[in-house]
């Protein structure tokens, strides 16, 4: 009992203790002042966060995936980004997987019992067919999730790489993964409600790890989603944008390649630029993993 004790006060923010008794706007700017502290702990691990990134695009580029795994909002957050990388870069939806404590009806519900579980997620990555290539990134605000911890070491008995990711420094996840990334954000404005400060470093580590490693796989070109899956009007006007911009033409022009190509961007470019057949410039859309830059300069 004195150990849980001394964990909650040491996870009491003594900064806003009279939280509850500051007028509206007092609230608003205390939570944005510390919200603006994420960023700031963030910055001090990106080496590690480096690593990571390194580790994760090599193993891809063998022919690996990367699984996200978490309990409660760590798990949402994974599958949010999982989610997002196939429209934003193009990949296959199992390159990057999301297992979540409970399953997708943890999504939309609580099941907090479930995190204490040592069986479900070496289960789920073992029916996923996990493999020495694969790299397991576990999330955990408090560093000791036993969901998350069985699943690091199950890849690691299996061969795989494995990421933990805490929020409050060096957590238990530390020791049973190959890179740990361990901002402390600090305790929370609220007490103990991780979805706050530690929620906020992990969607932005997320978006940072996600996105870098497309970057190094070739995904994107300058700032642009050159692999974007423009399937609505928002995401099509946006390819005629790039294509326009990277091609130097006329939005008349932009869609016409567009059109010729099922609205790929990589190979309406390919098709403009190397003077090649719309068969030949998908063909070449899609070898794996390639920068635009470098197929132009192949091509020619």
């Amino acid at each position: 009992m004195s150990e849980l004790l001394s964990t909650i006060n040491q996870e009491q923010n003594h900064e806003t203790q009279q939280l509850s008794e500051l007028p509206l706007m007092g609230v608003l700017e205390l939570l944005n002042a510390h919200d603006a502290s994420v960023a700031v702990a963030i910055n001090k691990v990106l080496p590690d966060v480096a690593k990571a990134v390194e580790l994760i695009a090599t193993q891809i580029r063998l022919g690996g995936r990367l699984f996200y795994v978490g309990a409660g909002t760590s798990g949402r957050l994974g599958v949010l980004d999982s989610a997002e990388c196939p429209p934003t870069f193009g990949i296959d939806p199992s390159l990057v997987q999301s297992i979540i404590a409970g399953g997708l009806e943890a999504m939309l519900a609580a099941v907090e019992n479930i995190e204490d579980c040592t069986e479900s997620a070496p289960t789920e990555l073992r029916q996923r067919q996990l493999a020495p290539h694969d790299v397991v990134l576990g999330i955990a605000a408090s560093g000791r999730t036993p969901f998350v911890i069985s699943a690091l070491d199950y890849a690691q008995q299996v061969g795989a790489k494995t990421i933990a990711l805490s929020t409050r420094g060096p957590g238990l996840i530390s020791q049973h993964a190959d890179v740990s990334i361990a901002p402390d954000v600090g305790a929370e404005v609220l007490a103990g409600s991780t979805r706050m400060k530690s929620g906020s470093a992990q969607k932005m580590l997320l978006g940072m790890i996600s996105t870098s490693v497309m970057i190094l796989l070739g995904k994107v070109h300058g700032n642009l989603m050159i692999d974007v899956k423009a399937n609505n009007q928002k995401l099509r006007i946006r390819a005629q944008h790039m294509v326009q911009q990277i091609c130097d033409v006329d939005e008349s022009i932009a869609c016409n390649l567009l059109d010729s190509v099922d609205y790929n961007v990589r190979a309406a470019v390919l098709l403009y630029t190397l003077d090649i057949s719309p068969s030949s410039a998908l063909a070449l859309a899609a070898q794996p993993f390639q920068p635009l830059k470098q197929q132009l300069l192949q091509g020619k």
